[in-house]
């Protein structure tokens, strides 16, 4: 009788691996994380950049409070969410001062109701085709047809121009990483329903005001076996155990690598199990990629914006492709000067323009829309540093086909927000993904 996983491996130390990992030690086991970076998080992690005051991230993220595991695992780690986080209502205010969205202190789903009625940019036609795109939505039980993108969603609930461009568009870019025109109807759905549907506080912007490495992944290091700079090339999987690169064997694992790496790892083995591998196989090589671009910018005097996150206007014929602004100082605490990070989702555009062209155009879509939006002029760029996730994300079309954590071997399993977690690829997804992979192990021993 088996009494359950001493020794387990981790390979990744993103935040799916990092949540395996941290419910693997909860149960008992010894856990060796296998990372071939020098840092914990994955895509969302720590970088040391010269020149600026804080800690950037390769990448921009912000949490909601929906993301009820990902809250629950920092607690159980030490880490009340309320200190590295910024807690704010949901709040979507243009730089250019044309659209502001602001939800109310009020039951759900009154408060987003109250939101949209509310709203400065919208006309009252848009407002009710936003009102009945809603609750059409919520009698459908959330769940329009699989087959639809986004854009089919849109068109088919009759929803004008002006609510598409102003609110839609940058919701389906924010959550899904995706233009509309190739996005899933269902996982946008999935979020509306969880921030519109949820709890009042579901809702809500969490905001980090730490690197995202600081936030709980460098605390989740510290309880396990971390080997850094240790880059997995081999597994060898039978029934009881995976024995990794120079022969280490391990009770139990999990793959918490993008799906290209999963691949070259598993491809032999899956190939020797026969046909009853190949939807695996098949749903792995099927993933398609976006990036996120981010520009991290250190202005030369202070320079405070009106809320710590803003939306930016999108002008593609000028590359004015970015669409959200942070305040980094104002988050951090840490800067005298301002720091702030401006944020593209589905940049394809952008990865295929120049760097230098790529940032002017960006620091100029700043510059003419705080100028727009009333505020003073935008100080000198003393510092910037553009990172290009050019996989941040796998594309979220319909039916995009997404492997169980489960594996044929009972002894391994799968860990990613690529995974088939019901959300897009955002940072719960990958927490509930690592939660779930660990789960399937243990209920094996």
């Amino acid at each position: 009788m088996r009494t359950g996983i001493k020794k387990a491996a981790v390979i990744g130390a993103g935040w799916a691996g990092l949540a395996a990992a941290t419910a693997l030690h909860e149960a008992g086991a010894h856990v060796t994380v296998f990372e071939a970076g020098r840092t914990p998080g994955g895509r969302a992690r720590r970088v040391v950049q010269p020149g600026f005051d804080t800690l950037l991230d390769n990448g921009q993220h912000i949490l909601l409070g929906a993301y009820t595991e990902t809250l629950a695992l920092m607690r159980r780690l030490g880490r009340n969410p309320d200190t590295p986080l910024m807690r704010r209502p949901l709040r979507l205010a243009g730089l250019d001062g044309r659209f502001r969205l602001s939800a109310p202190t009020l039951p759900s789903p009154w408060h987003g109701a109250a939101a949209i009625l509310a709203a400065r940019g919208l006309s009252w036609r848009d407002k009710f085709a936003a009102m009945r795109f809603v609750r059409s939505l919520q009698a459908g039980n959330w769940n329009p047809p699989a087959v639809w993108t986004v854009a089919e969603l849109l068109r088919f609930r009759h929803q004008p121009d002006n609510l598409v461009e102003k609110l839609w568009t940058p919701l389906c870019l924010a959550a899904l990483n995706t233009p509309p025109e190739e996005a899933s109807a269902a996982l946008f759905a999935r979020v509306l329903e969880g921030t519109l549907a949820g709890g009042l506080r579901d809702s809500d912007l969490l905001l980090p005001c730490v690197d995202l490495s600081a936030l709980w992944p460098d605390t989740a290091t510290l309880q396990l076996t971390m080997r850094y700079h240790n880059t997995v090339r081999q597994l060898r999987i039978d029934e009881h155990s995976v024995i990794i690169n120079n022969g280490e064997r391990f009770e139990a694992a999990v793959l918490a690598v993008p799906p290209t790496i999963v691949t070259r790892l598993i491809e032999p083995a899956l190939e020797a199990h026969g046909a009853g591998a190949q939807p695996l196989l098949q749903a792995l090589r099927s993933f398609d990629y976006q990036p996120i671009a981010t520009l991290n910018l250190k202005l030369a005097q202070p320079w405070s914006l009106p809320e710590p996150m803003m939306m930016l206007r999108e002008d593609r014929e000028r590359s004015h492709l970015g669409q959200w602004l942070f305040d980094r100082s104002r988050l951090s605490g840490r800067s005298a000067k301002a720091e702030l990070a401006v944020v593209a989702s589905a940049a394809r555009a952008l990865a295929g323009m120049s760097k230098e062209a790529a940032m002017a155009a960006l620091i100029e879509q700043v510059r003419e829309q705080a100028r727009a939006g009333g505020l003073p002029a935008m100080p000198a760029v003393e510092q910037s540093e553009l990172f290009i996730e050019k996989r941040a994300t796998f594309t979220a079309r319909p039916r995009q086909p997404r492997p169980q954590n489960a594996t044929p071997w009972p002894a391994l399993t799968l860990a990613g927000d690529w995974t088939d977690t019901g959300y897009p690829a955002v940072l719960e997804g990958a927490v509930r993904s690592g939660l779930h992979a660990a789960k399937v192990l243990l209920e094996e021993y």
